[in-house]
C-alpha cells in the first residue's frame, strides 16, 4: 500500500469573487502573456506598415483577442458565478447512499472539503494520481506548484488505487481525469475505479467536454477537453455503465457512471 504524502489541497470554502478566473489567468500566464506581447509588438510596428499588413495582423489577432477576452468570461462565469463549486448539487444528482466515498485529482484539489461538507459522517478518502512523467501540461505543473494550505491526500499511480476491492459506494473525479491523455490511461483508471467500487456504487465525472460551446469559449484551447463520446467509451471500456449525464452549465458536463453488476 502506498504511503501517505502531505499533499496541499485548496478548497471551495470561503471563495472569493474572482477566484476561479484568477486562477485559470495565473495557470495559464504564459499563454496570456505571450498573446498580450503579440498584441503589444503589432502595436508599436503598426504605424509602419501597409493596409496589407494591417489586415494580415488584424486577422491573426482578432481570434486571439477574442479567445483570451471569452475564455477569461467563461472561467469567471462558470468558477466564480455559477453554483458549481457550491458541490450541494451533486448530493441530489446520486441515486445511491454515500457511506464511503474516494475523491482523485491531478495535483489540485479544490472539491475535498466540500465533499466532507456535503456528506457529513461518510468515510472519505482522498488521492493524488499526479505523475510527472505522463502529465506534462505546463497548467497542471503550474497549478500543484501553487497549491497552499495543508490536507493530507494519499500519492497513488493512476491504474493502482491503494484500495481493497469493493470499498467505496462512490467515486469522484472532478476536473482531473482529463490529465490522463491517453484513452488507455484513462480506461486504466476507470477500471481500477470500478474495482474499488461497491454494488451498485456510482463514479462521477466532472469535466469541460471538446464541443462547439467550448471552442467558442476556449479556441484551440478546447482540444484539451475530450468529447462526452469519449467518455462514454472510457466508461464502457472499463466495465461502467452510464446512469446519468447532465450539463452544468452550458460548459461543464457531469457523468454519473455505475458499477456494472
Amino acid at each position: 500500500m502506498a504511503a501517505r504524502e502531505e499533499v496541499p489541497v485548496r478548497t471551495f470554502a470561503a471563495r472569493t469573487p474572482y477566484q476561479g478566473v484568477l486562477q485559470i489567468l495565473n495557470f495559464n500566464r504564459r499563454m496570456y502573456a505571450a498573446a498580450l506581447a503579440a498584441i503589444g509588438a503589432a502595436g508599436i510596428v503598426w504605424p509602419f506598415l501597409g493596409q496589407a499588413e494591417h489586415a494580415a495582423i488584424a486577422a491573426g489577432l482578432a481570434p486571439a483577442l477574442l479567445w483570451m477576452a471569452a475564455s477569461l468570461a467563461v472561467s469567471h462565469y462558470v468558477y466564480d458565478r455559477s453554483r458549481l463549486c457550491e458541490m450541494e448539487w451533486l448530493a441530489r444528482a446520486l441515486t445511491t447512499s454515500v457511506h464511503s466515498w474516494i475523491n482523485i485529482h491531478s495535483g489540485w484539489d479544490e472539491s475535498s472539503v466540500s465533499l466532507i461538507s456535503v456528506f457529513p459522517g461518510a468515510e472519505g478518502e482522498v488521492v493524488d494520481i499526479f505523475d510527472p512523467r505522463i502529465m506534462t501540461e505546463p497548467s497542471i505543473r503550474r497549478a500543484r506548484r501553487l497549491n497552499h494550505g495543508a490536507a493530507v491526500a494519499r500519492s497513488a499511480r493512476f491504474d493502482a488505487l491503494p484500495f481493497g476491492d469493493r470499498s467505496f459506494d462512490t467515486a469522484f473525479c472532478i476536473f482531473s481525469a482529463h490529465e490522463l491523455r491517453r484513452p488507455s490511461e484513462r480506461v486504466a483508471l476507470f477500471r481500477d475505479i470500478a474495482r474499488v467500487l461497491r454494488e451498485p456504487g456510482e463514479c462521477v465525472v466532472v469535466e469541460h467536454v471538446r464541443d462547439w460551446r467550448n471552442f467558442l469559449a476556449f479556441g484551440p484551447g478546447f482540444l484539451h477537453f475530450f468529447s462526452r463520446g469519449s467518455w462514454r467509451r472510457t466508461a464502457s471500456e472499463a466495465g461502467l455503465i452510464l446512469a446519468n449525464e447532465f450539463a452544468f452549465t452550458p460548459f461543464v458536463r457531469v457523468f454519473i457512471f455505475r458499477r456494472k453488476p
